[in-house]
């Protein structure tokens, strides 16, 4: 792994060069920025350019023996600690701590990446402090997190921050057509639902997401125009037919349906756009333009606020592990009534809660 290999984030990159050449480089870094946007990539990166048998003036060579090591993830002096379950704990660090206590294997530096730092708990944050202040010779700490805010003051404090940004759509788009070999018209989605972070288009691509999507949105355009008097059995006969995606189990169940709600939030906010006359290069349903245009004419700007806020509210339900099921069944119900409500729709989202 080479910066040179890494998508964007050019800030970043030529911070660690310059850091690198003034040959006094910190022990301890904080890379902050949504999931997916080449932290981890840039921590490997950084530990090939420390260790490259050849170094080149700003990068690794990316073929001697080192550079192989840690493309193949076989290099004993990167060191990944990522949460068990929901949580780093304190047994992890002490056994991090005691692993830095010896020298690097290969006698160069050793980087310690610690993934979603911020889901330390309050004894293995305080237990990291020492550490983080002063590591033994020879070790680089790297933590990663998406707000620095999630983290303990004195372990922000301790470290050098470095911001990464959210990916343009045209970097993501251009990544998955050249080595990825995703079709344009695919790429072209993929970027723009993937909220800058090209981990999540990667796992959009190999999850079956384009198919589903346009089923989801399909079935959320026949819900607006269904008859008011089939409305409520075509609503739960709909939510009925979606619980499957609810019923997997744990977490991939609530990603599925956050992929969903996302979906029909996407297509709300597109509407939004249009409706109060922004710029369509923003619009993320860009293979539903002519769709969206026409749809656009049947909504209050109101209405379609509303219907943002009552998908939001379903999406913060699933995060407190409601039931998936139910949530699904109560947002569909909330949307199809507010395609009906001429009152105040502040009233849909009182009689949602």
């Amino acid at each position: 792994m080479r910066f040179s290999d890494i998508i964007g984030q050019e800030r970043a990159k030529a911070f660690l060069t310059q850091v690198m050449a003034r040959e006094k480089i910190p022990h301890a870094y904080l890379f902050t920025g949504i999931p997916g946007i080449g932290k981890a990539s840039t921590a490997r990166a950084l530990t090939a350019a420390l260790n490259c048998m050849n170094p080149e003036a700003d990068d690794s060579c990316g073929v001697c023996a080192t550079c192989r090591k840690i493309r193949t993830e076989n290099f004993p002096d990167f060191v990944k600690l990522a949460p068990e379950g929901q949580f780093i704990k304190i047994d992890q660090i002490r056994e991090l701590n005691r692993a830095l206590s010896f020298a690097p294997n290969e006698g160069g530096y050793r980087v310690c990446f610690v993934e979603r730092s911020e889901s330390l708990t309050d004894e293995a944050a305080n237990s990291f402090l020492k550490t983080l202040e002063e590591p033994p010779p020879g070790n680089i700490l790297i933590l990663s997190a998406t707000e620095p805010l999630d983290l303990l003051p004195t372990i922000v404090s301790r470290c050098q921050r470095v911001p990464f940004r959210p990916l343009t759509p045209e970097e993501i788009e251009q990544y998955l057509m050249e080595r990825e070999e995703v079709e344009r018209d695919s790429a072209v989605v993929l970027a723009r639902v993937c909220r800058g972070s090209l981990g999540e288009a990667l796992r959009m691509k190999d999850s079956g997401f384009l198919e589903a999507r346009q089923e989801w949105l399909h079935e959320l355009m026949a819900l607006v125009k269904v008859p008011p008097e089939k409305a409520l059995p075509y609503a739960l006969q709909l939510a009925e037919g979606l619980k499957p995606l609810g019923a997997q189990g744990g977490d991939r169940a609530r990603g599925g349906l956050q992929d969903l709600l996302e979906t029909w939030a996407n297509w709300y906010r597109d509407l939004l756009v249009l409706k109060t006359g922004g710029p369509e290069s923003i619009i993320v349903n860009v293979d539903f333009s002519q769709k969206l245009k026409k749809s656009a004419k049947s909504f209050s700007i109101k209405n379609l606020i509303h219907s943002v806020q009552i998908i939001t509210q379903a999406g913060q339900d699933l995060s407190r592990n409601r039931n998936p099921g139910l949530v699904l069944e109560h947002v569909i119900l909330a949307l199809r009534r507010l395609c009906e409500w001429r009152g105040d729709p502040d009233r849909i989202l009182e009689r949602n809660h």
